[in-house]
């Protein structure tokens, strides 16, 4: 079941690669592609020439680019270099980009053209980071040639010595309820949910062609998109950003088998399609992971586009995927399916400690190859999150008695009317329902009686003529009325983390700072 000939360290990984599969297309966007023996060959380069450097074994670099080949490149040299690679958001402010430098030790930032103003002004508050710029072949020394790093050729070999349980990459969490957080995750980790879901689930190999508009700075998008196309010799074609169009003309064009996305990508790409529907030429299936899959949704969108949304759930402290709906065997819409193989999971009353019945909600436990070394540099938090080899997600869950898992929310988003609690993920599924309604999003708003109330941010498809008044009704019918939002407020989008997450925090102010 579990594919555990692909745990094996990235320089193995590309060596089997270039010897197998040699000529074949590794990665590609819109400016170049790369072979994977160029793909081995390349990273190699880079790997000799950044340890010349000075970087030492197990220093981190910071990646801080838009999609790209590079991008992919980089994140495999700092392994074979025994470096740590730190990822960073290139749609972050400056001040994150900065702190997230200053938490990382990174001494090294490796950018593109869109991003060097921004690098260098860090570099210049930081002091000691240089910068690594992509698609130049100027040089000096504030600011260092990629392509000339990874061209020229070194009499050295490469370190290719990192261990599969040491350090390898960094990514910082979302920080949608504080201040990011580094994640320690090893060539070990999130190889196993490669060979544990991407591998034997999805069914992932070197006949599928993947079409990648994910972040590739987030955990999911490292692990599919970048660790599960290598281990297993598959093509990928890498979308700068996602773009409906772009996506669909690519689907309806080329022969891509697999997309990745999150919910709302989907909700766009359905929109976007029209009367002609996704008309996808060699299309096998789509998967979706990084927050909350509607029921409604994935069912609408698998009967446009006749092939399965896979939905899943996972988070970066797991190395991403915790539980895979099947391909086969039957499905629970708007359940993130089963967990993978080798995996243990718990649903457990916070306050007991205990496990919860079937059906009932409780905080998803999370134990298995997967979990993370820890925080960076924060040994409390990383304290408070584990309990006894278990990780706790924060995340709230119940499951059937099939085993499927539903995730109801987070626990810090849990909302708490006069002592009934109330999930955002189930108000916002009924929400929904009305056609008039495109994009929705719960929060807590505070009450003098009732300690919290649920306040909806809508997104009416058609500003003019929505009815907020019928989409209260929807929730009448369907929702217990403690349940039904106590006010319906209408924006023009509702704001959220590279993987889909809703950034409820800003709602929770955007409305505060209007009413006051």
């Amino acid at each position: 079941m579990i594919h555990t000939d692909l745990i094996r360290p990235v320089p193995d990984l590309l060596a089997a690669q270039a010897g197998r599969r040699g000529g074949a297309p590794a990665y590609s966007d819109p400016h170049r592609s790369v072979t994977y023996a160029e793909l081995h060959r390349r990273t190699g380069r880079l790997a000799t020439n950044l340890a010349q450097l000075g970087l030492e074994r197990g220093e981190r670099v910071a990646l801080y680019l838009d999609n790209s080949v590079e991008t992919v490149e980089s994140y495999l040299a700092l392994t074979r270099a025994a470096l740590v690679g730190v990822c960073l958001n290139p749609d972050g402010a400056p001040s994150e980009i900065e702190y997230m430098i200053r938490d990382s030790g990174a001494k090294l930032i490796i950018t593109d053209e869109a991003h060097l103003e921004v690098a260098a002004r860090v570099a210049e508050q930081v002091g000691g980071l240089r910068i690594v710029l992509t698609r130049t072949e100027a040089a000096g020394a504030s600011i260092i040639s990629f392509e000339r790093l990874a061209t020229t050729p070194n009499a050295a070999a490469p370190d290719d010595s990192l261990g599969l349980d040491e350090p390898a990459w960094m990514v910082y969490t979302s920080g949608t309820t504080g201040r990011p957080k580094g994640v320690q995750l090893t060539q070990h980790s999130c190889l196993w949910v490669v060979a544990a879901c991407w591998a034997p689930i999805a069914g992932l190999s070197e006949r599928d062609r993947v079409l990648c508009p994910l972040p590739l700075f987030h955990s999911y998008a490292l692990v599919l998109c970048v660790l599960g196309v290598l281990a297993t010799g598959a093509s990928e074609h890498i979308l700068p950003k996602f773009s409906v169009t772009r996506v669909l003309e690519l689907l309806r064009n080329e022969p891509y088998t697999v997309l990745p996305g999150v919910p709302t990508m989907f909700h766009y790409l359905l929109e976007g399609a029209g009367e002609g529907g996704i008309d996808a030429m060699a299309l096998r299936y789509c998967v979706s992971a990084g927050a909350i899959m509607p029921g409604q949704l994935n069912t609408r969108f698998e009967a446009v586009a006749g092939v399965p949304l896979l939905d899943g759930y996972g988070i970066t402290e797991t190395s991403t995927m915790v539980t895979m709906n099947w391909p086969t065997g039957g499905r629970t819409m708007g359940s993130c399916g089963l967990p993978l193989p080798g995996l243990a999971v718990r649903i457990v009353d916070s306050v007991t400690e205990e496990d919860v019945a079937v059906g009932a909600d409780g905080e998803l436990w999370v134990r298995g190859p997967g979990v993370m070394l820890g925080y960076h540099n924060q040994p409390d938090k990383t304290a408070e999150a584990m309990r006894n080899g278990w990780y706790r997600t924060g995340d709230l869950a119940r499951s059937d008695a099939d085993g499927y898992i539903t995730i109801s929310g987070r626990t810090k988003e849990l909302i708490i009317r006069g002592g009934e609690n109330i999930y955002p993920a189930e108000v916002e599924e009924a929400l929904l329902a009305d056609e008039a309604v495109t994009d929705v999003a719960v929060v807590a708003q505070p009450h003098d009686a009732l300690g919290e109330v649920p306040f909806a941010f809508v997104v009416p498809r058609d500003p003019a003529d929505y009815d907020p008044d019928k989409s209260l009704r929807i929730c009448k019918e369907r929702l217990s009325q403690f349940k039904v939002p106590e006010r319906i407020v209408t924006v023009e989008t509702i704001p959220r983390t590279g993987s889909g997450k809703v950034m409820r925090f800003l709602l929770q102010r955007q409305y505060t700072d209007s009413a006051g």
